[in-house]
């Protein structure tokens, strides 16, 4: 595997001791800074005291759902689909980029159980293999209209750990009722996958929202956010 590259990042610091850190991916064709933006559009205080935030850029690479196209994507894929098959090479070859964040986070003085790791649409998925197959001793993962493809290696790496009396992070999942990109039903058919593999999972569906952030999802994945990573400092 070639070595991992150094991803471009911008982060919210905390206002205080940092004790505790999110990786917050971004969807395809986006960028880190443009998802940082896009969530201080939705909820202008989604800042923590004690928490860093950062927002990852996948680098561009050839995506074949825009015939070939260059695109800031995590992984490559033949076409949206839970039926198709996963893009493994790419999506490791992506979590070994993404875990040298998170190994620096540590190297920083925050413990893997202080760390959660999430993302929108593709971001979520991306997240979701992070926190399922390479780093299950995180605090947690969320994934906002996200979904992973129905023979995902990502189940059997669940249902493996379990078996064998090892933790999973507990998942949250955010989705648009009306998304007609990510249909709600992947979303719900990975959290009930995920479910049956052993996961703790709490889906919560939004009515009428399309393929988007909003409001309320964004101030109950805050207050989540909080149940896993309190201010042990204040």
């Amino acid at each position: 595997m070639a070595a991992a590259r150094k991803l471009q990042l911008c982060a919210v610091s905390p206002t205080g001791k940092h004790t505790a850190s999110i990786v917050f991916l971004h969807g395809s064709g986006d960028t880190g800074q443009g998802l940082r933006a896009w969530v201080r559009d939705v909820v202008p205080d989604l800042a923590f005291p004690h928490i860093k935030i950062l927002y990852p850029t996948a680098p561009e690479r050839p995506y074949t759902p825009m015939r070939g196209a260059l695109s800031n994507v995590w992984f490559d894929r033949l076409k949206i689909s839970r039926d198709s098959p996963e893009h493994l090479d790419s999506i490791d070859s992506m979590a070994a980029n993404l875990g040298s964040i998170i190994q620096d986070e540590v190297n920083a003085g925050i413990p893997k159980h202080r760390i959660i790791l999430g993302g929108f649409s593709m971001g979520g998925a991306m997240a979701l293999h992070l926190a399922c197959r390479f780093h299950p001793d995180v605090a947690g993962v969320f994934a906002l209209s996200s979904f992973l493809n129905k023979d995902s290696v990502a189940f059997q790496a669940v249902e493996e750990r379990c078996r064998l009396r090892l933790s999973v992070p507990e998942l949250l999942q955010c989705h648009g009722t009306s998304d007609d990109l990510v249909l709600h039903q992947w979303g719900q058919d990975t959290s009930a996958l995920l479910q049956e593999a052993g996961m703790k999972c709490t889906f919560h569906s939004f009515p009428g929202l399309y393929h988007q952030l909003c409001r309320p999802e964004m101030e109950l994945l805050r207050q989540w956010i909080l149940s896993r990573l309190p201010n042990t400092s204040s």
